[in-house]
């Protein structure tokens, strides 16, 4: 494969209308974007990683885009593993690690962050009330990174904003049902 693609990792705790909007636009500047759920080690995580891929994987199925794949295969906890993990697969030698905005800061601390920036160009995607702050920039630049900032515009909605204030309305349809008769995210406590 020769050409742009995307890797969005994401920890999908439940996926959100903002993880499908992200997916849309994604595609539409990709050639492909390939997604997977994976265990965030900063995080403790509401649901097992098997449920959060099935339901990610129901919603790109939804999505019925065939620039959008669904490999859970990639999947790990560390970036750089992902990413290597990818590029064999594909084939690639180079591709965008789609990250949001509240990340930003935390990338230059994570694990073999010098060989992901090696690997990888960022593609960081704004979040509401997580601006790049010009002190980020300034070590991007300093790190060398590869980065491009995008102009999606995505809800204002997360995956643990979700969990605490359980609304249908920010699951994307295909998912309600999943997760209503599974009980997942106490789902008993829906708010229509």
């Amino acid at each position: 494969m020769g050409q742009s693609i995307a890797l969005f990792g994401t920890s999908a705790d439940p996926p959100t209308i903002g993880h499908k909007k992200i997916l849309e636009e994604l595609s539409k500047i990709y050639a492909f974007t390939i997604s997977y759920v994976s265990n965030n080690p900063n995080k403790i995580h509401k649901e097992d990683i098997s449920i959060r891929s099935h339901l990610l994987k129901t919603l790109i199925k939804d999505l019925d885009n065939p620039k959008i794949l669904f490999n859970q295969s990639v999947s790990s906890q560390w970036a750089l593993e992902s990413i290597k993990k990818c590029k064999r697969i594909y084939e690639l030698n180079n591709l965008d690690f789609v990250i949001g905005s509240d990340l930003v800061k935390d990338i230059f601390y994570w694990k073999n962050f010098d060989k992901i920036t090696n690997e990888a160009s960022f593609f960081i995607i704004l979040r509401e009330g997580y601006p790049v702050e010009s002190k980020s920039l300034k070590m991007l630049e300093t790190y060398k990174v590869k980065f491009k900032i995008s102009t999606i515009k995505i809800p204002n909605i997360s995956s643990s904003k979700l969990r605490s204030n359980f609304n249908v309305s920010n699951l994307p349809t295909s998912l309600i049902d999943i997760v209503k008769k599974n009980n997942l995210y106490e789902s008993t406590k829906l708010g229509e």
